[in-house]
């Protein structure tokens, strides 16, 4: 069977034309478009498409709104956003409502048809610039993460203190003194500006140390 889908832009142009696109491929059928966000999130509950491509600037709904309704009204459907920006904050709202793909309007002739095969197989899809940006800025937090400013064996120790084990318990894993495990704990709370126990116990468990029970 091939994969439905639906197309929203306000541009009759854009639209006509990646409805045309995307009819052209043997595994695809385009059930219907609209030009406007509410009229998409109107259609997509009456036709039930498996995809959903929209414009992120419409006018009534943008694609943004339009995705978080989608979303609670068409739950099996998987929304590529198509946009002319290529901003974090577009791309991580976009994301944060709903939807599994980001594609650029200047590449979308070339990136639709991929991305609309990967949403629908459970994957998400960024067209390569914004998956590069996206990668640039994740390394750049990681960087950035207080983690870093953490030793091996401070790591360890904040993991185990995290984990409720006392200064003697965590000497006997690490075959260290409870001395030095103290001085490790009182430089671990110098460093990430930690005043007490709870303190490190919650910084441990934002960061992925240590799972929350």
């Amino acid at each position: 069977m091939p994969i439905t889908v639906f197309v929203a832009d306000d541009h009759a142009v854009v639209r006509e034309g990646l409805a045309s696109l995307l009819a052209a491929q043997p595994d695809l059928s385009v059930v219907g478009t609209a030009a406007d966000g509410r009229d998409t999130v109107r259609q997509a509950a009456a036709l039930q498409p498996e995809v959903v491509i929209m414009d992120i600037a419409m006018p009534q709904m943008n694609g943004i709104e339009a995705a978080r309704a989608i979303r609670d009204r068409v739950p099996q459907a998987r929304v590529v956003i198509l946009s002319m920006y290529s901003t974090v904050e577009h791309v991580f709202h976009a994301l944060e409502a709903g939807a599994s793909g980001y594609v650029l309007k200047d590449s979308a002739a070339k990136d639709i048809i991929d991305a609309v095969r990967a949403v629908r197989a459970g994957r998400r899809y960024l067209s390569p610039k914004v998956a590069e940006m996206m990668a640039e800025v994740v390394s750049r937090s990681a960087a950035e993460s207080p983690l870093n400013r953490l030793s091996k064996r401070e790591r360890q120790i904040l993991q185990l203190v995290a984990e409720g084990r006392s200064s003697a318990q965590i000497a006997a894993t690490l075959h260290l003194s409870p001395k030095t495990v103290d001085t490790y704990r009182s430089r671990l709370m110098q460093k990430l500006h930690i005043t007490d126990t709870a303190g490190l116990v919650k910084f441990a468990i934002q960061h992925g140390l240590t799972p929350l029970e």
